[in-house]
């Protein structure tokens, strides 16, 4: 794995120390067998991550492929269990919705090494969980410094849209605005020096998987399902909050739609928490899950 990122290389390390080694670590790998292998990798299933589970075969057929090319084994095992994991639901765009997953997540894109236009698009997708193609295109003509507020036009539903910035996602847009701000786009093609147009849709998906976060883990899109997820299940806020800083059609008792500053201030207090949340996360806070039956 030497050709892969620095942070590639670290999740991946991980993961062996954490789901691996302590069940096979200490046996010499030719006297490993497929059965062995399987039932650490169900043990992984077990907890619901699936995702992981796959990854771990990944890494594993790896290390077997190697041992096989080197005279250490005879065979890859790992050949054998394909198709014995739960299969991976693709019908869904891939989000990290795990506390802990996500801050390993928001600690590879904080040592992104790549371009810091890019690595500051991926900065500010988790803190305002737009749509990538709205992320991608936002305008500095959008943005309100002194209201600490981002509005567009939501082209999926020709809706007027109000993103309310945290402290931390306006730190991100006064870092870039000297390098991008006498352009349109915030997050310009890195082709059109002016700022003419604006980022690629391929160039966020192209920097994730260069930090080693395959398709079954995390896209860009994600970071809208680990929004909703975690602000519903864990944070406790209410959802339609949520919904309605997803954009998403929502509706009061008489069926009329919500206008866009419906519940404005509130969901203010619930950005910036996000945001404080996510911090505590990177620093490797565990959080407790919101109890709402309490």
């Amino acid at each position: 794995m030497t050709n892969k990122s620095e942070s590639h290389q670290k999740r991946s390390l991980s993961l062996l120390n954490r789901d691996l080694f302590p069940w096979l670590g200490d046996k010499p790998i030719a006297d490993i067998k497929a059965p062995e292998l399987l039932m650490v990798l169900q043990r992984i299933e077990s907890r619901n991550a699936i995702e992981t589970a796959h990854r771990a075969l990944q890494i594993s057929g790896q290390i077997f492929r190697y041992a096989e090319a080197s005279g250490r084994v005879e065979r890859d095992i790992s050949q054998a269990l394909k198709g014995a994991l739960t299969a991976v639901n693709h019908g869904h765009f891939s989000s990290m919705t795990n506390p802990q997953q996500a801050g390993e997540l928001l600690r590879a894109i904080d040592n992104y090494s790549g371009s810091f236009i890019v690595k500051s698009a991926l900065q500010l997708a988790p803190l305002v969980f737009v749509r990538p193609s709205e992320l991608r295109q936002a305008e500095w003509t959008h943005i309100d410094f002194d209201a600490k507020e981002w509005r567009y036009l939501v082209t999926k539903t020709k809706t007027d849209h109000i993103v309310p910035l945290s402290s931390q996602a306006i730190a991100i847009l006064e870092a870039i605005k000297p390098l991008t701000g006498n352009g349109r786009f915030v997050f310009p093609s890195a082709r059109t020096p002016n700022g003419s147009r604006a980022m690629s849709d391929v160039a966020l998906l192209a920097a994730l998987r260069r930090m080693g976060f395959d398709k079954s883990e995390m896209s860009v899109h994600g970071f809208r399902a680990m929004a909703r997820t975690i602000l519903d299940e864990v944070l406790g806020f209410r959802p339609d909050f949520i919904e309605h800083q997803l954009a998403h059609a929502v509706r009061d008792p008489n069926g009329h739609a919500y206008n866009r500053t419906a519940h404005l201030s509130e969901r203010k207090k619930m950005m910036q928490s996000w945001a404080d949340y996510l911090d505590s996360l990177k620093n490797g806070a565990v959080i407790i899950p919101f109890d709402k039956s309490a």
